[in-house]
């Protein structure tokens, strides 16, 4: 076996993946589409390395491996890095030698950033490589899917205006309400949050077309959205409706599935009964409040959209009050993980 190793070229992506075949992960599948030919940055594509590995047979060159390293607009602070080597080629140090070489193009980074992060699964050969070659877990994600009724529906309290009561469907209509995904409200707050989960890996300073285009843009599939509101004050007394809502405790941004253009026309009917398909949603809070509140805020507002179809989020473990309100569900079954765990890890 002869490796030699060059930059990469165009058509390599089809002759890699006649020797990979499938993916082993679902990350290895996402990262697939990041090998492309090296950039400096310089041309409206992000700064970006890839290398291939070939071996070298009877004088016939043939890719086995390949690896990228790329800046990123979002999450700046480090660089991502993906390796993959065909099956019959792991465990002969061409991954180690990809490493190697990828860390030395990394310091030459423009943004100066030369610390790494990958995406891995646990107990797969991508998270041992990551062990063996001192890149560390900073962080977990799950994907869980929250069962229709597994948590109790909040009270809120029925208000009285002018002698007008306040009760049956009505009742906390004042904190819970609908929001367009344009809202600058509603904008401020999802940003805000996302970056305050982050500390761990900072996404920058995000700009409100930023935070647009990252959650709420129709093209991200974002089409609906409820706030919990903090209950409202009136400058007047009680018995005085209040002039301005309360503040957003809680978001639930919910997003329609990519169109499946080759789908059957749906059929009413029992013999089209069956599991429900969850809806995807992100679910966050207000950073301000304290870890009390916003714990309580957080389980009120997934009990209300998860009160009678299925829902499936995001939980990293740096969603701290998300975390208290789902990590019971998944001890008692009322919820349930929707694929394996995902690591990131870092150098």
């Amino acid at each position: 076996m002869a490796i030699e190793y060059r930059e990469w070229r165009d058509g390599d992506d089809l002759a890699l993946l006649e020797i990979w075949g499938d993916p082993d992960t679902a990350q290895a599948g996402q990262f697939r589409g990041a090998l492309a030919v090296s950039s400096n940055g310089r041309d409206g594509n992000p700064w970006r390395r890839c290398i291939v590995a070939e071996d070298v047979v009877d004088g016939v060159s043939i890719p086995v491996a390949a690896g990228v390293v790329y800046e990123a607009s979002l999450h700046p602070d480090r660089l991502w890095a993906y390796i993959e080597v065909a099956k019959d080629h792991r465990r002969t140090g061409i991954g180690a030698s990809l490493l190697t070489m990828l860390r030395r193009e990394a310091e030459n980074a423009p943004s100066g950033v030369t610390k790494l992060r990958a995406k891995v699964e646990p107990d797969t050969a991508g998270a041992a490589f990551a062990e063996a070659f001192g890149l560390t877990p900073i962080q977990r994600s799950r994907l869980v899917v929250v069962e229709p009724g597994a948590l109790r529906l909040p009270v809120f309290p029925d208000k009285d205006y002018g002698g007008r009561p306040v009760s049956g469907e009505n009742a906390g209509s004042d904190v819970v309400m609908d929001l367009a995904t344009g809202s600058v409200e509603l904008t401020d707050v999802v940003g805000r949050y996302y970056t305050s989960i982050h500390g761990w890996d900072s996404p920058g300073v995000l700009s409100v077309g930023q935070v647009q285009k990252l959650f709420l843009d129709e093209l991200t599939g974002a089409h609906g959205a409820i706030v919990l509101r903090a209950q409202p004050g009136s400058a007047f007394g009680q018995g005085v409706a209040p002039g301005k809502k309360g503040r957003i405790r809680a978001f639930a941004v919910s997003y329609a599935p990519p169109a499946d253009p080759d789908a059957a026309p749906h059929t009413q009917g029992p013999e089209s009964a069956g599991p429900e398909t969850p809806t995807d949603v992100f679910v966050g809070h207000e950073p301000a409040l304290d870890a009390d509140d916003a714990a309580a805020a957080v389980r009120d507002i997934l009990s209300l959209i998860a009160y009678q179809h299925p829902v499936m989020l995001e939980l990293d473990d740096s969603m701290t009050a998300l975390r208290a309100a789902v990590e019971p569900l998944l001890e008692s079954g009322m919820a349930r993980l929707a694929g394996t765990e995902t690591l990131v890890v870092s150098d």
